[in-house]
């Protein structure tokens, strides 16, 4: 599959929010135009992919009606589609991944990895898209009484045994091997200690053999890495600096896939990445 091929560096999954209630952009984006002018600066910034969301996943968030979710990415989604963009659908509904792909989108993120809704991975295998799985375990409003990794292995173990279950039920539902795409959900379920455990040790999800998705952008533990001296976290839209240092960290441990809000930034930091990692040229004599 050519959109999960390797190209020398991380895809950029730029995000786009159609929602009034996200934890990072909340409102700002939450009417087709203001989301189809932004989705045109994320592609200009250098974003490979757009994914598309109408469901705030953020701590204690409730859900939308299925028709809510619906009249604010399918709209967004066609326009951005009929642009050219490579489009992706940031939802855990089949009834909305199909709509969604009807209008244009190309893969269907679901951070749910089909256990929100399990007839979501037959409508992925139906579209022959990609099909991108999070580690997940509880809706919003009660995944942090789920935040318990207390086996053998610790979070690790944990999000690569699960993620494993769930390819077993991607492969059964007739997703194709060569379509799905993982990612190990920080700050889903997890406290800042998982979600710093995760990054440290990127190899066992990578072993499983997928192309591997991280979502660190603009996140609650990187608020709590940076809090002021009074433990008051660093506000969102400052954290794009201590994100660019996990883009590089990820990079470096061959991730397929960043998710970012702040695409120019991440761009930048892997420009000087590739930079850092070309060869030594020998100076001409004088």
């Amino acid at each position: 599959m050519q959109l999960l091929s390797p190209i020398g560096r991380p895809r950029l999954m730029g995000v786009v929010n159609v929602t009034p209630d996200s934890f990072s952009d909340g409102g700002r984006y939450v009417t087709p135009d203001a989301a189809i002018a932004h989705g045109q600066r994320l592609l200009a910034e250098g974003a490979d992919i757009l994914d598309i969301g109408g469901e705030s996943t953020r701590p204690g968030a409730t859900r939308p009606l299925v028709s809510e979710e619906l009249d604010r990415v399918v709209p967004v989604i066609r326009a951005l589609a009929d642009l050219g963009a490579t489009v992706s659908v940031d939802t855990m509904r089949a009834e909305v991944a199909e709509a969604a792909i009807a209008a244009g989108a190309a893969v269907v993120n679901d951070v749910s990895g089909g256990l929100a809704d399990p007839r979501i991975l037959e409508v992925a295998a139906a579209a022959g898209t990609p099909y991108v799985a999070m580690h997940w375990r509880a809706h919003s409003d009660r995944m942090r009484d789920h935040a318990v990794y207390d086996r053998p292995g610790g979070v690790v173990a944990a999000v690569c045994a699960e993620l494993a279950e769930r390819v077993d039920a991607m492969l059964a539902a007739g997703i194709a091997a060569n379509r799905i795409v993982l990612d190990p959900g920080l700050g889903f379920a997890k406290r800042a200690t998982h979600n710093w455990d995760l990054l440290r040790d990127l190899a066992p999800l990578l072993a499983l053999g997928y192309p591997v998705l991280v979502g660190a952008s603009r996140k609650s533990f990187l608020g709590t890495l940076l809090a002021a001296a009074d433990g008051t976290p660093r506000p969102v839209e400052q954290r794009e600096h201590a994100n660019s240092a996990v883009t590089v960290h990820c990079a470096q441990q061959g991730v397929w896939g960043l998710r970012v809000h702040d695409v120019r930034a991440t761009r930048d930091a892997l420009a000087v990445l590739e930079e850092l990692d070309r060869p030594h040229t020998e100076e001409a004599p004088r």
